[in-house]
């Protein structure tokens, strides 16, 4: 983890709606090669029995791999399966809730869309990164509201203006690639969440590198 952030810099896989959980743990290995920082596990599919099943090899795999493991949605899921953290969308609960069962020690993400003002009272809460998206049209979610570069700046002045050491990191999602990466983190994206771009590429793990040269 970076000296200076809270979350990880760089690539932030998310995983796609695969039932077949050999192929998906093979995937997340290949993309870990590459570099991927840090995994969220995120399923609206799967029967909670198998979602169970699934999460807990997926964040086993995490641990093994050294790679940052997140849970979306569900912070007893988290803290069940012993994840790094949880990620929190605006209809998830509340995010003191979420930290003050969690403890001080594991990642909480927050969804901010294209809402700068979301981030303020999230940060206040003790939030480790701010989310915007989706920076791109999303295959994932095709209804999504859409961010701009501005939202990615304004989040990134929100982070900084806050004077904490490690201070919070600044997320972007939604259809993104590595081929279209660049104008995001040159706005201030510490970090690039990838769930086709990276999963439904024909090499993961260059996929994965090439993001993370990005950051280099």
């Amino acid at each position: 983890m970076s000296l200076s952030l809270r979350f990880p810099q760089g690539l932030y896989g998310v995983t796609p709606e695969w039932d077949d959980t050999d192929k998906l743990l093979e995937a997340i290995a290949a993309a870990a090669r590459g570099g991927m920082a840090a995994l969220q596990w995120r399923r609206k599919t799967a029967s909670p029995e198998a979602g169970l099943a699934q999460a807990r090899q997926v964040i086993d795999a995490c641990r093994q791999l050294q790679v940052v493991s997140i849970v979306n949605d569900d912070w007893r899921l988290a803290a069940l399966i012993n994840a790094d953290g949880v990620h929190i969308g605006r209809d998830d609960g509340s995010l003191a809730e979420a930290r003050l069962a969690l403890g001080p020690e594991k990642i909480i993400g927050c969804s901010c869309y294209n809402q700068p003002a979301l981030a303020v009272p999230a940060l206040a809460a003790g939030v480790d990164y701010i989310a915007f998206g989706a920076m791109y049209p999303s295959r994932v979610k095709p209804d999504a509201v859409r961010a701009t570069l501005e939202h990615i700046e304004q989040g990134r002045m929100l982070v900084e203006s806050r004077k904490e050491q490690p201070r919070a990191a600044v997320v972007v999602i939604g259809g993104i690639t590595a081929d279209n990466a660049g104008p995001l983190i040159h706005a201030g994206a510490d970090s690039i969440a990838l769930i086709s771009g990276l999963f439904e590429s024909s090499n993961i793990q260059a996929t994965a590198a090439q993001c993370k040269i990005l950051f280099d």
